[in-house]
């Protein structure tokens, strides 16, 4: 089977010898113990939205938010994924940060050699190793994203889409240095997040996931301007061009903003060595 079972285990892969790719003793402050404390640490609505992801909206929940989904918003995740292949073709080792259940990553495998996937909940990965049983290609781990037990540099590519910079409720800044750390000298890093010109079709598809029970009542009130708040304190936020510029700035890389399908702003860095 090209997939592990998932265990309690805060770390897992796939392969014995991708194994051998982890930072012995780093995965399980990168899933477990480590949780509660990021929580303490961040601020309230980011604390939240990382419990939402972990303990609330995981697995087949998930799926069901992707199930709720218009037209218009397929397009603008079939464009992203598009836009994540162009980028990674013939790529030898690739990495998704919050893969969830396997949606994206079952696009993305058959373009590059080896595609990993990592997300914080059990369940999720659970989910994934179902759904990815005819991908050979692909790893699942379990870790946080802004703790990543990888060694530095083992990527040609690493992505993270769907406006998760916001939605895993974690340091921005700790995600992007992480994701710029674990890529090799002239790897890609892509993430992304809502472009304004889909605000009407996505909070339309929010509104969906709430009538479903799957997220708390919407605070119509207080949602405005690309944030959608509920009533439970879930909160969830985009990330601007400009915002994104200043995030890589702090690493020293320059970053190429996209708008793809008039539904998402991309960042796009190539990882160059220190001059």
């Amino acid at each position: 089977m090209p997939l592990i079972s998932l265990s309690f285990r805060a770390l897992i892969a796939v392969r014995s010898s991708n194994a051998r790719g982890l930072r012995e003793g780093r995965g399980e402050q990168a899933a477990g113990t480590v949780s509660a404390t990021l929580k303490r640490a961040l601020p309230v609505h980011l604390a939240v939205m990382g419990s939402y992801y972990e303990e609330r909206l995981f697995g087949s929940k998930l799926q069901q938010v992707y199930d709720l989904a218009s037209p218009r918003i397929r397009q603008y995740l079939d464009a992203e994924v598009r836009y994540v292949i162009e980028n990674v073709q013939g790529a030898s080792r690739v990495l998704e940060l919050g893969c969830g259940y396997g949606r994206a990553m079952r696009e993305v495998a058959p373009h590059a050699a080896r595609i990993v996937g990592n997300d914080i909940s059990r369940g999720s990965l659970d989910l994934a190793a179902s759904y990815l049983q005819h991908s050979r290609n692909c790893d699942l781990v379990r870790m946080d994203a802004s703790r990543l037990a990888f060694r530095d540099e083992m990527f040609d590519a690493v992505f993270c889409i769907q406006n998760g910079i916001s939605a895993f409720g974690r340091n921005r800044h700790e995600l992007v240095a992480e994701a710029v750390r674990v890529a090799k000298e002239g790897g890609v890093v892509l993430f992304s997040s809502y472009s304004p010109r889909i605000w009407a079709d996505r909070l339309d598809w929010f509104r969906a996931q709430s009538g479903a029970g799957l997220l708390g009542e919407i605070d119509e009130s207080r949602t405005r301007d690309g944030t959608i708040v509920c009533q439970d304190g879930f909160r969830a936020t985009t990330v601007s061009g400009d915002e994104f510029r200043a995030l890589f700035e702090e690493v020293g890389l320059a970053t190429t903003i996209r708008e793809v399908d008039e539904s998402s702003l991309f960042a796009r860095v190539v990882k160059k060595g220190k001059s």
